[in-house]
């Protein structure tokens, strides 16, 4: 098996279990943005066509990581909500359209949304709570809605849906599939020909292990041209580079969204760190991750006073374990579980757990041994 422990060589005795937030990178990441940092010193731009190489790498690796039918399908974004802004901005509503969300998504999932009731479209929020959530988003729709805009895993919970499902269920009614998929993608394999969604965002700095202000926005082909642009640029034109051009129409691909300059260190990084990805294989990646979220759970579940607010079947659950302890203010608990360098937050109905798949084993025991000596007071 390949050996990945090297490449996170973290502080002794830290315990990082904080991926759903800001993940750590992998050190060829870190090597990648030094290389690139001491060309710029060195040598300026000189080697730009270089960079572009680099660029289209790693939209391939995104493209692939999606299973997007084209590279021409994935945009670089700055993040998860410049992507859904594309979207809620860019489609033609009209007044009395809704908009289904559920009601435990992260704020960019629904102010998004809410922001178009000038607009006369309707946010509707439906609880996922019971055995079957996917059935209670289908069961909100009526003949007025026009999008369902569902995060994959919910960022508190940490409950995973049934994207195949709900895929089709929009499909077979005539509804536009987004998937916010920032807490899956990187963790988990990810479809979007097999969700047949028509959008799907993230960020790289969650669990594709990259930088801030780098993401990823597919945008499915056939309706990339019914979305309104509001940003212009040089980058976004179909002949971009033919400055003395006087005609112009955007990019029919998913640049059309990218306006202007790239984020070039950001670039660098995220495809290092999606090279990693790819070594170790997401399928590979999906069960190691499995077996830590499964011996935090058991190991949560067997403490005195615990309450696991996150689910227990592994079909519900991608790398979020959220827990509370009784007796225990949660943001007091999260404050004693760092001054012991267990790197996690509140969120939510508790503290909330996210390793992945490298996190080594002994980190899991000895924040196991550490709850359990605090919830005995």
């Amino acid at each position: 098996m390949y050996e990945f422990h090297d490449e996170f060589p973290q502080e002794p005795g830290l315990r990082y279990l904080n991926h759903a937030a800001v993940a750590p990178w992998p050190k060829r990441s870190s090597e990648a943005v030094r290389r690139f940092c001491e060309t710029n010193v060195s040598c300026g731009a000189r080697d730009y066509p270089d960079w572009l190489k680099l660029e289209r790498t790693l939209r391939e690796r995104l493209a692939r990581l999606l299973n997007a039918p084209s590279t021409g399908d994935i945009a670089l974004v700055k993040n998860t909500s410049e992507a859904l802004s594309f979207v809620a901005f860019g489609l033609d509503w009209r007044p009395g359209d809704q908009v289904i969300i559920s009601d435990e998504e992260f704020p960019s999932n629904r102010v998004v949304w809410l922001a178009l009731a000038a607009q006369g479209v309707e946010v509707v929020e439906v609880s996922l709570k019971g055995a079957d959530p996917e059935g209670n988003l289908l069961a909100a729709f009526t003949p007025r809605t026009r999008l369902l805009a569902i995060s994959a895993v919910q960022f508190a919970s940490g409950l995973r849906l049934d994207l195949q499902r709900l895929g089709q269920g929009c499909r077979q009614r005539g509804v536009l599939f987004c998937i916010d998929a920032i807490q899956q993608l990187g963790a988990l394999p990810f479809d979007v020909q097999a969700y047949d969604c028509d959008f799907a965002m993230a960020d790289g700095h969650k669990w594709m292990l990259g930088p801030e202000g780098l993401g990823v926005f597919y945008c499915r082909s056939d309706i990339r041209t019914q979305l309104k642009l509001h940003e212009y640029g040089w980058h976004m034109l179909e002949h971009a580079g033919d400055y003395n051009r006087q005609d112009w129409q955007p990019a029919r691909s998913a640049r059309r969204f990218e306006c202007g300059s790239p984020n070039m260190l950001g670039a660098f990084a995220l495809e290092a760190s999606l090279s990693l990805l790819e070594e170790v294989g997401m399928v590979r990646v999906g069960e190691l991750l499995e077996q830590r979220v499964q011996r935090l759970t058991e190991g949560i579940r067997a403490l005195p006073g615990a309450s696991l607010h996150s689910p227990r079947s592994p079909e519900r659950r991608a790398g979020i374990v959220n827990f509370s302890l009784a007796g225990w203010d949660n943001t007091a608990l999260q404050q004693r579980l760092r001054e012991e360098q267990i790197i996690c937050i509140q969120r939510g109905a508790g503290v909330r757990l996210s390793p992945h798949f490298y996190t080594r084993e002994q980190v899991i025991e000895q924040t196991l041994a550490v709850l359990t000596q605090v919830a005995k007071g």
